[in-house]
């Protein structure tokens, strides 16, 4: 059983949003509620990320999915690698179920292999009704840090 990732607070909090600053993360509008190496929750508006015919747009519901799995497993390469490690995604796969006209969706990201080279995460975004919206699975590298 993984542990529930925790609210960021304090240093960790400021840390993060200077790694998210004028990234696409700000740009979408997404938020970080909770992460941990094991997972984490992000949040994205739908407005300002639509597609042209008012639906959420599938490459943002990707992107909202892939930034908080590689997050989660950036965390998870400084766990095996210490200060100084990455993550970079290697693999994802998107079933989009349902979209979104308004609101915000929220992605809940867990793990399914927790490695020393490779992490995969599981991801649900959900509409605020709670309706599954789509299903990501994100495969990533975890990299020592370079010399």
């Amino acid at each position: 059983m993984t542990a529930t990732p925790a609210p960021l607070t304090g240093p960790d909090a400021e840390r993060l949003a200077a790694m998210l600053a004028d990234t696409l993360c700000e740009r979408t509008g997404m938020e970080v509620l909770a992460l941990g190496a094991e997972g984490g929750t992000m949040t994205m508006p739908v407005e300002g990320n639509t597609q042209p015919f008012g639906l959420l747009h599938g490459g943002a519901t990707i992107a909202l999915a892939e930034s908080v799995a590689s997050l989660a497993a950036y965390l998870r390469a400084v766990e095996v690698h210490g200060e100084g490690a990455a993550a970079v995604g290697t693999n994802v796969s998107a079933v989009h179920h349902r979209s979104a006209r308004e609101g915000t969706v929220t992605a809940v990201c867990t793990p399914q292999h927790l490695g020393r080279q490779v992490a995969t995460y599981a991801v649900e975004v959900r509409d605020e009704a709670g309706r599954l919206v789509s299903s990501v699975t994100v495969s990533t590298m975890l990299l020592p840090p370079r010399a």
